[in-house]
């Protein structure tokens, strides 16, 4: 009998800074879970990747959102306000993954709906170990529901 390996986890990362991004990737790969990583470059982007507009026609919905908070045309904050506020994707769980320290910057983005919150680390090999807590933490430890 064949066993069957799960499907890939679908993430989408809405990250501006392509290097940041890149180091998401590098991550991921080490962390050696089976994922799909969706790359987008702020929150109108995310937006219309989730509600499957434009060129996003047909794409998946995520398990996990990671999110930037800085970004041009809608910053992190604005992206929580509007996926928060639609009942077909307010399920889905967010993590803010951010240069920012800012303690008003942390509460926010909890009081708008985030799952978890990461400054993240500027040492390379820290970053790297970072997302793959995260990794470790959302899909081995936690049980999430299904959103479609």
């Amino acid at each position: 009998m064949m066993l069957m390996s799960p499907p890939p986890v679908e993430i989408l990362l809405i990250e501006d800074e392509l290097a940041d991004a890149h180091l998401v990737k590098i991550a991921l790969r080490e962390g050696h879970v089976l994922s799909n990583l969706h790359h987008v470059l702020d929150g109108v982007e995310g937006l219309a990747f989730l509600r499957r507009e434009g060129k996003y026609q047909g794409t998946p919905t995520p398990d996990l959102i990671l999110l930037d908070l800085n970004m041009p045309r809608m910053d992190g904050k604005e992206f929580l306000r509007h996926l928060k506020a639609d009942p077909s994707l307010n399920t889905i769980p967010v993590v803010v993954l951010t240069t920012s320290d800012v303690e008003r910057d942390i509460t926010a983005s909890y009081q708008l709906g985030a799952s978890g919150y990461i400054t993240k680390p500027v040492d390379m090999e820290q970053f790297i170990q970072a997302v793959k807590q995260i990794e470790n933490y959302w899909f081995t430890l936690v049980k999430l529901p299904k959103v479609n």
